[in-house]
């Protein structure tokens, strides 16, 4: 009798720690999920932003096609990328033509003064923080829930449930260097 009970408890204690890791897992897996989210919402806003400050820096720098229809393709292209590398990679490419956009906003004193240029400049400088900040989230998200799936015991159950490792949303050396305007 007595090792019946053990037994039982035994299998008891075995699924409750089974529950627990799977629901862990999902839980990590849906952190992931909103932090991703988090990431689409301050792009998209970034996104919306580039248009009107293509159109405002349009007026005072007209003679440079150039810079501003890279800028637009830069944007479009960030706005087709799917999945967190290829998101990444667009978005790199978008921040180093902004960087362009905003060299060469250098040149024009006036351009310098417009209120509605500098406000937009504002809002492109917030968003930006608030896209690092989520991107920092999502990839500590990951961070966690790859090492989770990847440590023993709850890898047992990630293999056996397909929970499978996440990207991390990252930045290239490229989009962090200082942008060449040449005139």
């Amino acid at each position: 009798m007595t090792a019946v009970i053990v037994i039982v408890a035994i299998v008891v204690v075995l699924v409750i720690a089974f529950v627990v890791m799977y629901n862990g897992l999902v839980r990590l897996r849906n952190r992931i999920d909103n932090a991703w989210s988090q990431i689409d919402v301050q792009l998209q806003r970034r996104h919306d932003l580039v248009p009107n400050l293509v159109e405002t820096v349009k007026g005072y720098a007209a003679h440079e096609r150039e810079t501003l229809d890279a800028v637009v393709r830069a944007r479009n292209a960030a706005l087709e990328a799917q999945g967190p590398a290829a998101q990444a990679q667009a978005e790199n490419v978008l921040t180093g033509a902004l960087r362009q956009l905003f060299a060469l906003a250098e040149a024009y004193p006036d351009l310098k003064a417009n209120q509605n240029f500098l406000g937009l400049q504002e809002e492109l400088t917030s968003t930006e923080d608030r896209v690092a900040y989520a991107r920092q989230f999502y990839n500590d998200s990951v961070l966690n829930y790859n090492n989770r799936i990847q440590s023993v015991p709850s890898n047992l159950i990630a293999n056996m449930f397909g929970f499978a490792p996440r990207e991390y949303f990252e930045g290239d050396d490229e989009a962090r260097g200082v942008p060449r305007v040449q005139f």
